[in-house]
C-alpha cells in the first residue's frame, strides 16, 4: 500500500523501516528533516512539509500520525483535516486518550474523512519482532488497511477492537497493567538485592524466564538491564509516566472498579521524582511532636 507517515521518532522511524521491508510505499515527513533523510536512503519518499506529503499521495490517501499525544497530535490532525479530501483516512498510532479519538473521528467525519485509532505496543524492539496493534474505528476501514497492520505486527499480533476510541482504550488498559507488572518486578528485585545471600540477580532473572509462571518480556528486559549493570549504578531511580496510567485510574474511578495495584504503581513513579518529600518531613515532625522520636537534622 501507499501510505503517508508523519513522525519518525524512536517508534515511528522503525515502523517506517518495517513497512518498507514489507514492500509498502511510504511518503515520510518529520518536523526536523534529518530523520526524513535517513528513511529516504532506505527507500521512502521524502516530504518536508505536511502539504508536500499530501500532494505526493494519490487519492484516496492514507496518512499515519505517530507523534506525542496531546497538542502535537491535535495540531497534525487539524492540519490534515484542511488538506485531505472525502474518502481519505487518518490513522492515529500514538498514545492519545480514547475520548480524543472519538472527538477526532467525529470532526473528520464531517469532511468525509475516515479515522482509525491504532494503539501500538512494542517500543524500540518493534522493528525486529513486530508491534502489537489494537485498532478502533469502522470495520470496513480497518479491513481496507489490514495489510499495513499485518506487516507491522508479528503473527496474531494485531486485531480490530471495535468502534472509534476502542483501540486506544485497550492500549490504555494494556499500559496500566504494564505499570503494575513493572512495579512488582521492581519490588521483588529490590528485596533480593538487599538480602544477605549475595544473590546473582541477572542469573535469577534469566532462570525465571525458563518455565517460571512470572516469565514475561518485561522480565527478559530486566535480565538484559541487570546483565549490563548488576547494581544499576549508572542510572537514577527517576521514573516518568506518559499518561496512560493516569487515564486508566480515572477510568477505574468512573466505573467504580478498584485498581489498587495500578494506582500505587503510579504513585510510586511520582515519589521517584522527589529528591526530598515534604510529606515525609511532616511524618517525621509528627512522630517527634507526639512521641519525642528522634529526627535527622539536615
Amino acid at each position: 500500500m501507499q501510505l503517508g507517515f508523519i513522525g519518525l521518532g524512536r517508534m515511528g522511524g522503525n515502523m517506517v523501516r518495517r513497512l518498507l521491508q514489507g514492500g509498502h510505499q511510504i511518503i515520510a515527513y518529520n518536523r526536523s528533516p534529518e530523520p526524513t533523510r535517513e528513511v529516504e536512503k532506505l527507500g521512502a519518499t521524502a516530504a518536508f512539509s505536511i502539504e508536500e506529503l499530501v500532494k505526493k499521495l494519490p487519492a484516496p490517501r492514507t496518512v499515519w500520525v505517530m507523534v506525542p499525544s496531546g497538542k502535537a497530535t491535535t495540531d497534525n490532525i487539524n492540519t490534515l483535516a484542511g488538506l485531505l479530501s472525502a474518502g481519505d483516512t487518518v490513522i492515529e498510532g500514538g498514545n492519545s486518550h480514547y475520548k480524543d479519538d472519538v472527538a477526532n473521528a467525529a470532526m473528520l467525519k464531517q469532511k468525509g474523512i475516515h479515522y482509525l485509532d491504532a494503539g501500538t505496543s512494542g517500543g524500540i524492539w518493534g522493528l525486529k519482532i513486530g508491534y502489537c496493534m489494537m485498532v478502533g474505528g469502522d470495520r470496513e476501514v480497518f479491513n481496507k488497511h489490514e495489510p499495513i497492520f499485518k506487516t507491522l505486527a508479528p503473527e496474531n499480533g494485531y486485531g480490530y477492537m471495535g468502534g472509534h476510541g476502542s483501540g486506544h482504550y485497550v492500549k490504555m488498559i494494556h499500559n496500566g497493567i504494564e505499570y503494575g507488572m513493572m512495579q512488582a518486578y521492581a519490588e521483588g528485585f529490590e528485596l533480593m538485592q538487599k538480602s544477605d545471600f549475595k544473590l546473582d540477580l541477572p542469573f535469577i532473572a534469566n532462570m525465571w524466564m525458563q518455565g517460571s509462571v512470572v516469565r514475561s518480556w518485561l522480565l527478559d528486559l530486566a535480565a538484559s538491564a541487570l546483565s549490563k549493570d548488576p547494581q544499576l549504578a549508572k542510572i537514577q531511580g527517576y521514573v516518568e509516566d506518559s499518561g496512560e496510567g493516569r487515564w486508566t485510574i480515572l477510568d477505574a474511578i468512573e466505573k467504580d472498579v478498584p485498581a489498587p495495584v495500578i494506582t500505587q504503581s503510579l504513585y510510586t513513579r511520582f515519589r521517584s521524582r522527589q529528591a526530598e518529600s515534604f510529606g515525609e518531613k511532616v511524618l517525621a515532625a509528627l512522630r517527634n511532636e507526639f512521641g519525642g522520636h528522634a529526627v535527622k537534622a539536615k
